[in-house]
């Protein structure tokens, strides 16, 4: 009997294990796509800035001549 519940054990800390690394892997998944998302958000906001600046100089110039 102590075979059988030694290999019972076994398996079940195999299954744990698996468990919680395919969770790890999840949560590195989720993290990786937040991380793309917040640059994505980054680089649009300088597009607007950036956008934003070149016409306001482009205004001035018509200003000014």
């Amino acid at each position: 009997m102590g075979f059988l519940e030694d290999a019972k054990e076994t398996a079940e800390a195999a299954a744990k294990k698996v468990s919680r690394s395919v969770e790890d892997t999840i949560d590195r998944a989720k993290d990786k796509i937040d991380e793309v998302k917040a640059e994505a958000n980054v680089k649009k906001a300088e597009a607007e800035r950036d956008a934003t600046k070149a016409r306001n100089e482009a205004k001035e110039d018509l200003r000014d001549n």
